[in-house]
């Protein structure tokens, strides 16, 4: 009973159904637009942009994460604070170049496919988590580093045990938000010749076949819905255990 009151097992499963459903809604499709001649998208399986959306996502998730991450570290430390302008800076600049211009430059060096679209998703997705893993950084109350070294921990188990974990709820709020930013960025890798949900977005805009965008949009918009609430809980566990860790029962 309560999996049913969960909205996230609801939207899974909404997902789930239309990858099931939709190669079978022809006619549907045909009713609601008769002027189309093949209103339902048939070139890819819907299962297969679905995987190849979430590893594109991933991938450059996954490389944002480390990069800003590892970065923002740097410049909280002693030895990088006089490089930390400087990250921010870059940091923005990869948000305000376009994922088009980015994959305009990067097909000719990479030629097409999913490299140069990583690399786009990469860029895009890097300023939230910089400005995420910093402000976390920054949060950690001095006390709590006094205490750390008082009880004479070194300076990798204070960042692991005491920075990173009170931080963690900030941190994975910049993380939730670059990968929403590169759910729907993901889309437009189709240009370049990469495989994802905006396939049929893409040909669709381009044949001036309403249907195909609807179909791909969709399923774009619930997959986010989906990273979004499950970030969203993993968000809330972590704000529940540093707040634990910073108010320990008496």
């Amino acid at each position: 009973m309560r999996a049913l009151r969960d909205p996230l097992c609801w939207l899974a499963a909404a997902f789930l159904l239309l990858l099931w459903g939709l190669p079978h809604s022809g006619p549907l499709f045909a009713w609601w637009f008769p002027e189309l001649v093949r209103p339902l998208y048939q070139q890819d399986d819907f299962w297969r942009l679905a995987l190849a959306h979430l590893i594109l996502v991933g991938s450059g998730s996954l490389l944002a994460v480390g990069v800003g991450v590892g970065s923002a570290i740097f410049a909280t430390r002693r030895v990088g604070r006089a490089f930390r302008p400087l990250l921010e800076t870059v940091a923005a600049a990869g948000q305000t170049i376009p994922p088009v211009a980015v994959l305009a430059i990067a097909v000719p060096v990479m030629g097409f496919g999913a490299r140069p679209a990583v690399v786009a998703l990469f860029l895009y997705g890097l300023l939230p988590i910089v400005q995420g893993t910093l402000a976390g950084l920054d949060s950690v109350p001095d006390s709590n580093r006094d205490i750390a070294r008082g009880v004479g921990m070194g300076a990798w188990r204070q960042l692991w045990q005491i920075e990173l974990a009170l931080a963690a709820p900030v941190m994975l709020a910049g993380i939730r938000t670059s990968v929403m930013i590169n759910i729907g960025t993901a889309a437009i890798a189709s240009t370049v010749g990469a495989e994802s949900l905006g396939s049929p977005i893409i040909i669709g805009l381009s044949g001036f076949n309403t249907a195909y965008v609807i179909q791909g949009g969709v399923l774009v918009a619930l997959l986010a819905l989906i990273c979004d609430r499950l970030l969203a809980r993993i968000q809330r566990q972590f704000s529940w255990q540093a707040a634990t860790d910073c108010n320990p029962p008496a």
